[in-house]
Formats: C-alpha cells, sequence, structure tokens
C-alpha cells in the first residue's frame, strides 16, 4: 500500500498542499493541464523554491486574471464532470472535498449544502488547489492518506462574513473527530481548504505509521513565521498493508483506563452500563492485584476521540476511582456489513464480515435470535443453524471485491 503521510507542523492549506506534492513528484504540468480545463480562464501555476526558516521548500501560486464570483456546489461540481483532462479518480475526490466543504458551511450558516455560497474556497486559487490536489494525489498513486494532529493557529481573520477568531468556523468545522495539536502562533495555520482536504482523504491522524519512506515533499506557505518553518512537509512511502479496497480498515480510538478495588460489583456494573450508553466501543475488566494484596479490577473502555471527556467523566463520578489513564491506539477491523437472512421461522439479522480470505463470515445478532428462539419455542441453536444454512445456500451480499473472490 503506498500510504501519503502529511506533517502538518504548521498546518496545512491548499497551496501547501499543492506545493507538498509536486515537491515530491508530481507532474506540474499535468495538475496544470487539468486545472486549466475547469474552464476558469486564463489560468498557471507558478512553481518557485523558497526556503522558510533556512529550509527548502516548494511554493505554488495560481496566477488568473480578477473575478468576483460567488460560486454554488452544484456550479462547481459541473465544472469538475465537464473536464476531459481529470481522470474519473481525481474528479470524483476533487467532488468528495468539495463536499465535505459544502457540508461544513451549510452547518455554520444554518442553510442547506444546495443554497451554500462559496466565498473564498470559491475562488479560483482554491478551485486549483482542491482539483490540482485530487490530481496530485493520483498521479503519485496514492493508497491511503494519514496526517498528524493539526495546528490551527491563534488570533482572528478577516473573512467575507466579517471578523472571526482562529479557527475559522468552517475550518472548525471540517477539524470535528480530528486531533489539534497546540499552537501558539497567532495567525491562521489551517485554512478551511487544507482542513477540507484532509477530511476528505485521511483515514488517520496520529505519528507515522510503519512504512518504508520512498520520497519527501515540502510545500510552502505564503507567509513567514517567527521560529518555525511554515511549510508543510509530505512522506510517501510503502506500507506492507494490503492495498486501497482491502478488507481492513483503519482507524483512531482512545484507550480510557483505571483500577479499582473499592466499589461494589452492583456500581460497577451499572457503570459499565452507562459508559456503553455514553458512547463506549467497548468496556471490559480484567481481574488484577492490586497494592496491600487487595483483589481489583482493571476497567478498559475504547472510545471514540469525540467521547473522551464524557466517558472519562463517567468514570470519575459512577467508578469511585481517582485517575484515569488514556492513550491513543490505532485500530484496524475487517470491512462489515449489516445483512438478514430468510429462514422458516422469519427474517434473522446479522453481521457480515469480509475475510482476507476473500469471503463473507456471517453471524447472527444475539438479542434477534434469542427473540425468535423464545416466540418459537426452539433452542437458540436451532436459530443459529437456520440462519447458516439460508446464508451458505447463497443469501449472501455481494462480494466485496469480485475479481479477487473464488
Amino acid at each position: 500500500m503506498r500510504i501519503a503521510y502529511f506533517d502538518c507542523l504548521s498546518g496545512i492549506s491548499g497551496d501547501m498542499t499543492l506545493g507538498a506534492l509536486i515537491d515530491a513528484g508530481a507532474s506540474r504540468d499535468a495538475i496544470l493541464r487539468g486545472v486549466q480545463s475547469l474552464g476558469l480562464g486564463q489560468l498557471d501555476l507558478v512553481v518557485s523554491e523558497v526556503k522558510k526558516c533556512g529550509f527548502r521548500a516548494t511554493h505554488v501560486r495560481v496566477e488568473h486574471p480578477p473575478e468576483h464570483a460567488h460560486r454554488h456546489l452544484h456550479h462547481i461540481d459541473a465544472m469538475i464532470d465537464g473536464s476531459e483532462v481529470i481522470s474519473d479518480d481525481a474528479k470524483a475526490l476533487a467532488k468528495r472535498i468539495f463536499l465535505r466543504l459544502g457540508e461544513a458551511e451549510a452547518k455554520v450558516h444554518g442553510t442547506t449544502i444546495q443554497k451554500v455560497h462559496f466565498h473564498e474556497v470559491g475562488a479560483v486559487d482554491s478551485i486549483a488547489d482542491i482539483v490540482g490536489t485530487a490530481i496530485g494525489l493520483r498521479l503519485l498513486e496514492i493508497d491511503a492518506v494519514e496526517a498528524s494532529p493539526v495546528p490551527t493557529g491563534t488570533g482572528f481573520i478577516e473573512i467575507a462574513h466579517g471578523r472571526v477568531s482562529v479557527p475559522a468556523p468552517a475550518t472548525a468545522e471540517l477539524l470535528t473527530d480530528v486531533p489539534i495539536a497546540p499552537s501558539e502562533v497567532s495567525f491562521e495555520l489551517t485554512t478551511p481548504t487544507g482542513a477540507a482536504i484532509l477530511k476528505a482523504t485521511a483515514r488517520r491522524f496520529g505519528p507515522l505509521p510503519a512504512f518504508r519512506v520512498q520520497r519527501i515533499g515540502y510545500g510552502a506557505g505564503t507567509r513567514d513565521l517567527e521560529g518555525q518553518a511554515n511549510v508543510l512537509r509530505l512522506l510517501i512511502g510503502e506500507s506492507e498493508e494490503a492495498a486501497a479496497g482491502s478488507t481492513i480498515e483503519s482507524d483512531q480510538v482512545m484507550v480510557l483506563e483505571t483500577n479499582i478495588d473499592d466499589t461494589t460489583p452492583e456500581d460497577l456494573a451499572a457503570c459499565v452500563a452507562r459508559l456503553h450508553a455514553g458512547g463506549a466501543i467497548d468496556v471490559y475488566q480484567t481481574p488484577c492485584l492490586m497494592k496491600k494484596g487487595r483483589s481489583g479490577v482493571a476497567v478498559t473502555v475504547l472510545a471514540p476521540t469525540s467521547r473522551v471527556a464524557a466517558l472519562e467523566s463517567l468514570l470519575f463520578t459512577h467508578a469511585g476511582t481517582i485517575g484515569v489513564r488514556r492513550y491513543r491506539a490505532d485500530r484496524h477491523k475487517l470491512v462489515r456489513r449489516e445483512h438478514t437472512v430468510e429462514t422458516e421461522v422469519g427474517p434473522v439479522r446479522g453481521k457480515c464480515v469480509w475475510l482476507p480470505a476473500g469471503r463473507w463470515r456471517f453471524s447472527v445478532e444475539f438479542d434477534d435470535a434469542d427473540a425468535i428462539a423464545a416466540d418459537r419455542g426452539i433452542p437458540l441453536s436451532e436459530v443459529r443453524r437456520l440462519a447458516a444454512e439460508a446464508f451458505q445456500a447463497g443469501q449472501r451480499p455481494e462480494p466485496l471485491h469480485p475479481e479477487t473472490s473464488p
């Protein structure tokens, strides 16, 4: 698998991303041909080598005649679809980035995605940055994108709607569930365009993945920052993971842990129930031996990054603990699908997972199967058997990858 890792030390913007891709080997001329095919008038990509705090980087400036157009999402989609130069994959990616922008703008302004006006991000340079990024990622044959936590900067900026604090409203909306890195730089380090690129492409945020680095590109921002280089570093390399579209998906979770020796089993069970209801992915208990020879329980909570604070509060309130350990963990998951089979005792819901061997594995939902068994007066094992037979007889989803399936 070919991975692109964005190291966002000084944030990310559209021009920084495009510069890093070109610096890493994406053809400037191929990107320019694609962007010019959008019908935006006389447009050029001026690529230059600059230095930021002593580090070499590539800066890209989009040159075009002045314009004052305010575009809607369907206008931009039509431009992209109308190109006879851009590949279908790059078109789909560019439209996905704009869709993320549209969703964020619509939520911020309390309107629909069809009605939202693109102001700054609908300008020629932003369109060129986004479409050029999509083309560049495809030219470099990137299978997956990952990124570091993202600094936003601090202070205030002026946008079409007036003076706002950093991060700008759309940027903040786009960075929901994305790890934010602390920064005291009084400048907008991450723009809506940069945030949208990450939101639409990055499968994981965290430290460098385990991969063999083959290329490194540096994209420069326009402004010079005091004390740090205003550059986006792009590392491209090969991982031993299966290629894109494989049987394995990746994400990140937070792990919360605490050891407890002075809470009753009843109270602990109630706490676990509250954790599940509060959005925990999973909660499990492990017997342990604590200080002074006391028997205790280690409670481990797998939490979505967006629910960490709420779940930690539940532990402090209901588990009787005075300390919680927390750390981020990468997670690999088999692709799964909800699936229902028809049996002689009625429909049985279940879950299918796609195995690396190239086939589906089916498991029934316990609560549904148990309810059917009770209603019919038959053993639970009989419901499972009937569901398995129906699945084996052909009631299964289409293969995930038909070209590799038996």
